[in-house]
């Protein structure tokens, strides 16, 4: 049959909007207000507290949906990276709500995987209460992408009764941090004085930071790497001062990450580590004596700034239930289910109220909400991040320093153009 000429192209055009395969950029026009809601959360190590509280939030919000269910699956936080990419390319079978890290807010953003919620955000009541590192953690150019589900922060565990018996107490600036991890291994050679680790960056960070260094300036997107400016330098030199034979052999400790230093510590095999609050289980389990106290700063009393680790809740913009999907979002990620996450996991509260109370029924969690109110810094809100910290420009850069293969300012100096190449490449 022969078709007029505008009839044809009428049926033409729909005939290519209805091959035309949505992409991973495209948002659903959609908001179905019944039908199942698919969600993905990380799995823990021990995942069934989390889940208990994760099936009560549900449970009530299924009460007040009618028609309408939700299907949770916990992911390994291992292959999260390409499950979600899969997602964010095939909408058809992605969820409609997401955990994240919060350090790849930037890069699912540029994948066109995650919903602006900057409006539902701001109107919530909740949110006012929001620390303000942690709301940064959800916003990419001034637009907010989900809700902050929990945060962490290092400070520095040590052991009592060491610092007893060598009449130590604990140090008030990282000057006296280093002097107490020299005396700690001199008196005590089976003990290294404070475990730290070549790839631990988030434990170098502070250092780095507490000397007036950054990683990077800029914002909005654009970026330039600073780790080989003069003041980062000095952080990175007081850092790497700590490996060698008077506190943490290089040879042992250049390939530690953060949880070789925390077992290292709860094994009873050093004086010293920084560790999150997210590590106190394991410290506990490690069954040695020890305090915590906030990771000190350059000037005595002060407090050096810690990385803002956590997790956030967001929607896909793929998703057919958008109300129901950012209702859904606010009720994990709300004061309610932050409280009872603490309770369940230790998890560290996004607001700062809720905080203070859970400060008040548990002190060991005091050091770490002292830490988060002198001040946290956060990694830069770009997609390149994600390439750099895989790359392990960071760890590369503190491991060349420490076997003496490169001096600091020739191993800043590689690393800050190998940021500057991925920062480039992120356009």
């Amino acid at each position: 049959m022969k078709f007029p000429p505008r009839l044809a192209l009428l049926l033409a055009a729909a005939v290519l909007v209805a091959c035309t395969p949505r992409t991973s950029g495209s948002t659903s026009t959609d908001d179905d207000t019944s039908g199942t809601l698919r969600v993905w959360l990380f799995q823990e190590v021990d995942n069934g507290p989390k889940e208990k509280v994760v099936a009560a939030v549900v449970d009530a919000f299924e009460r007040a949906h009618d028609d309408t269910e939700v299907a949770v699956e916990y992911i390994p936080v291992e292959t999260r990276a390409q499950r979600v990419r899969a997602a964010f390319s095939d909408p058809g079978s992605a969820p409609d709500v997401i955990e994240y890290g919060n350090t790849d807010t930037a890069g699912h953003v540029r994948d066109g995987g995650l919903l602006d919620v900057t409006r539902e955000f701001t109107a919530w009541p909740e949110s006012a209460d929001t620390d303000p590192t942690a709301r940064r953690s959800v916003t990419v150019d001034g637009k907010v992408y989900g809700a902050p589900f929990f945060v962490g922060v290092r400070a520095l565990y040590y052991r009592t009764d060491v610092f007893d018996e060598l009449g130590l107490e604990p140090p008030r600036s990282q000057a006296e941090l280093i002097t107490a991890a020299r005396t700690i291994r001199k008196a005590r050679p089976d003990l290294y004085g404070l475990a730290v680790g070549g790839a631990y960056t988030y434990g170098a960070l502070p250092f780095v930071w507490a000397h007036g260094g950054d990683l990077a300036t800029g914002g909005d997107g654009t970026y330039s790497a600073a780790i080989d400016s003069a003041a980062a330098r000095r952080g990175i030199e007081a850092y790497t001062s700590l490996f060698g034979d008077t506190n943490c052999p290089a040879a042992t400790c250049a390939g530690w990450t953060g949880n070789d230093t925390v077992t290292a510590f709860a094994a009873g095999r050093a004086g010293m580590a920084v560790g999150g609050d997210f590590s106190h289980a394991a410290v506990e389990a490690g069954d040695v004596p020890y305090g915590v106290v906030p990771l000190p700063g350059v000037r005595p009393g002060s407090i050096a700034p810690a990385f803002a680790g956590g997790n956030n809740i967001g929607v896909l913009r793929s998703t057919s239930h958008r109300t129901l999907a950012v209702d859904l979002m606010k009720r994990l990620a709300s004061k309610r289910t932050q409280g009872e996450l603490f309770d369940a996991m230790g998890f560290l509260p996004t607001y700062s109220d809720v905080r203070q109370e859970a400060a008040a029924r548990e002190p060991f969690v005091e050091p770490f909400v002292e830490t988060l109110a002198a001040g946290t810094r956060f990694v830069p809100a770009s997609p390149a991040w994600a390439r750099i910290d895989a790359s392990q420009v960071l760890p590369t850069m503190f491991q060349e320093i420490v076997s003496g293969k490169k001096g600091v300012a020739e191993a800043a100096g590689d690393a800050a153009r190998k940021m500057d190449d991925a920062f480039g490449a992120a356009g």
